[in-house]
């Protein structure tokens, strides 16, 4: 049990546990240009569109598989699709 003060009103809360989601694994289909990459039949997952915007960042941002700093994400639920821009062509 904790005592939280909010807006001069205390809450009383409590700490309780909970199970995180596993992880999706999903396979994409990819067009590669110097500076962008078209990315299509991005799955349906039942998780926001940021997150899956989060997401597609932080795998084409590893540069051991060949990414780079990711400049923008533009991601389409209805078409299934993405285009990831980065800083510097490559």
């Amino acid at each position: 049990k904790h005592a939280v003060n909010l807006d001069n009103k205390i809450a009383e809360v409590r700490v309780k546990p909970f199970t995180l989601e596993m992880g999706f694994k999903f396979q994409l289909h990819v067009t590669i240009s110097g500076k962008k990459i078209n990315v299509s039949e991005v799955p349906e997952l039942s998780i926001p569109d940021e997150w899956m915007r989060d997401k597609l960042e932080l795998n084409f941002y590893r540069s051991e598989q060949g990414g780079g700093e990711v400049e923008t994400v533009n991601y389409d639920k209805q078409s299934r699709t993405a285009v990831i821009t980065f800083l510097k062509p490559g």
